[in-house]
């Protein structure tokens, strides 16, 4: 099993509107709120690098009013 926290940061107004949407994409996914430079962190959780590597350019990426993200993989 791999695990990477994703750092995003949004459009100014837009956290709880992305965090709903990254609800959809995996249920059970860790999402929490911060404060600070990133404005939410995720916590993924994935069978393969290639499931890891989709989840985080496909849906997380790609979702309106996401502007940068920064990920951080679990060395195990």
């Amino acid at each position: 099993m791999k695990k990477a926290f994703v750092l995003v940061n949004v459009e100014l107004g837009s956290d709880d509107e992305v965090e709903s949407e990254l609800k959809k994409i995996q249920p059970g996914l860790g999402i929490y709120q911060v404060y600070g430079v990133y404005d939410l962190v995720v916590e993924i959780r994935a069978e393969s690098d290639k499931e890891l590597k989709d989840i985080i350019f496909s849906m997380i990426r790609s979702l309106k009013h996401v502007k940068s993200t920064l990920t951080l993989s679990v060395v195990e």
